[in-house]
Formats: structure tokens, C-alpha cells, sequence
């Protein structure tokens, strides 16, 4: 790395990213949620997790939430801050602190989550409750997901919100489409995902994302039987861009071998230059599925 008196300054970019951290609440090892009396309380969410990569990969990460003035909201920042992920423009307000039970996947038994995440801060905050103007100055990037939206009206009108000002700001916005048929139905979400796509200018998905929140059908793919067809990844992110304004489209390939061992790989659609790029495939024994997306995101 150039150092002294001619060398050029290094910078580090700033990344945004919004959205909603939970508490999550985990039986030990492969156990079934209370088959022991004890729970392990960590947090997690889509865009948390994403800042808490992006900080390890060397960004200068911002996260912005709302979270109660309560001990859970406090012990909440202490965990983003402990990963290196800058904290001072989240809002404290609501009542609680939404939270999932997430049961890890064993072999043939698939993972599960249980939501309990009604009334949470972030669904109650009002879009003017973040000065946008000044979380953005000086931002590269931000990056959102579809679960915020999925929350519901106020979700939906933050996030837009986000997205508005991150386009003043001359930064560029990713969305993790993430549908969660938990929160909401595939015609509200396409109703709500789709205009909000034109201000985008990176789409992540995988290839239920694709269906259901943009009404993108891959051809020719089945990941449960490891099927992939990588025409069909070309042809449905061309069409990302084509009709809904996105230069590029990110997607992951998972072949759900079982909850414990799957096979892991992406393609990247670049719509400017009309070229698709396809990664290596890992052969992935699980040690914790949830936020793998996340971290590709990042």
C-alpha cells in the first residue's frame, strides 16, 4: 500500500444500510424449541446482519433502525458497536424489540422460524423520524431489503423514503428482495416491490424472490432436485432489468441438498454490458443457515 507524502489518500467507502434487528431465540445445538428449558439470546436481522459484513470486509458501516429505550435496545447496539458497526443515527423509540425462534435444520428436518414481531419499533416509526439527509452525506451505498416493507405501511413508507434520499445523495441502493410469505402475500408484494424497483440499482434474489416478489419466473429450475439451468438465471435477470429499471441483478443458486449440506454458487447479470458471470460452486456443509444471504448481500 503507497504511503508518504505523494501518496494518494485512502478512503474507506460508507455504507448504509436500514431495516429491522430482532432477537432471536435458539435452543441449543439441534435441539427442537423447549425440548431443554434454555434459549440463547443473540440478535439478527436481514440488514443487520449485512452491516455486521459489511464491517468485517472493511466498509465503514452505518446502521439505521429504531429500537426501544429499554435494556433488549440497548443490549442490542452494544452488539452492532462490538462488530464495528456504527450506531448514533438509530432511533430509540417504540415499545419492543421484535423476535424470532429459530430452530436449526438437522439432515432431512428443514430449520424453522417462528416470528413474534407485531408492534415492533420499526413498524411503528414514522418516515420522517430519520434526518435521511444527513445519514446519507457522504454515502456510497445503501442497501434495504423487502422484509422492512413487508412490515407494513409505515415499513414501506421508510423505506421508500431511504431509497429517495440515497438517490439525492448520489449513492448507489441494492435491495435484497427477501420475501417472507410470513409478513405478506405475493400480489401485495409485487404491488408494493415493483415501483420501488425503478430507483434500484442492484436487485439480490434468489429464484423465489424472483417469483414472487417481481413475478419473474426462472425457467427450467429446480434447486430441491439440484436442477439449474443458467439460461434460465440470464433470461429471468435480463427481464429484471428490461422491465423494471435495474442495471444489475446478483443471484444466488442453492441446491438444498438437506438442512445440513447444500451446494452454493451465484451468477451476476451486468444489464449494461449484457454479460452474465457465474462463481465457482462450494459443496456447503451448514453450520448456521440463517443470514447466508446476508452475507452475500455484503
Amino acid at each position: 500500500m503507497p504511503s508518504g507524502p505523494g501518496a494518494a489518500p485512502q478512503t474507506t467507502p460508507k455504507v448504509v444500510t436500514f431495516g429491522e434487528i430482532m432477537l432471536r431465540l435458539s435452543p441449543p445445538g439441534f435441539e427442537r424449541l423447549l425440548q431443554s428449558p434454555m434459549l440463547v439470546a443473540t440478535f439478527g436481522g436481514g440488514e443487520a446482519n449485512a452491516a455486521v459484513s459489511l464491517a468485517h470486509l472493511g466498509a465503514d458501516s452505518v446502521y439505521v433502525t429504531a429500537l426501544p429505550k429499554n435494556a433488549i435496545g440497548d443490549a442490542a447496539i452494544r452488539a452492532l458497536r462490538a462488530e464495528g458497526v456504527r450506531t448514533e443515527h438509530i432511533v430509540r423509540s417504540g415499545e419492543r424489540v421484535g423476535i424470532y425462534y429459530a430452530e436449526t435444520g438437522a439432515s432431512q428436518r428443514a430449520s424453522t422460524v417462528l416470528y413474534d414481531r407485531a408492534n415492533s419499533a420499526i413498524s411503528q416509526m414514522l418516515p420522517d423520524a430519520v434526518d435521511w439527509t444527513r445519514v446519507m452525506e457522504g454515502a456510497a451505498w445503501l442497501h434495504v431489503t423487502g422484509i422492512t416493507p413487508a412490515l407494513g405501511e409505515r415499513g414501506t413508507a421508510a423505506t421508500a423514503t431511504a431509497i429517495a434520499a440515497a438517490r439525492r445523495a448520489g449513492a448507489r441502493v441494492s435491495v435484497d428482495l427477501n420475501y417472507r410469505k410470513k409478513l405478506w402475500t405475493e400480489p401485495r408484494a409485487q404491488e408494493v416491490m415493483g415501483p420501488m424497483m425503478r430507483d434500484v440499482d442492484v436487485v439480490i434474489a434468489n429464484e423465489e424472490d424472483l417469483q414472487s416478489v417481481l413475478g419473474v419466473h426462472v425457467p427450467g429450475t429446480d434447486v430441491t432436485s439440484g436442477q439449474l439451468n443458467l439460461q434460465g438465471f440470464r433470461e429471468a435477470a435480463e427481464r429484471v432489468t428490461r422491465d423494471f429499471g435495474p442495471s444489475q441483478v446478483a443471484i444466488t443458486l442453492r441446491e438444498s441438498l438437506s438442512a445440513s449440506d447444500n451446494g452454493w454458487s451465484a451468477v451476476f447479470w451486468d444489464g449494461s454490458q449484457k454479460t452474465m458471470y457465474e462463481s465457482q460452486r462450494y459443496s456447503v456443509r451448514l453450520v448456521d443457515r440463517i443470514g447466508g444471504g446476508d452475507s452475500f448481500a455484503a
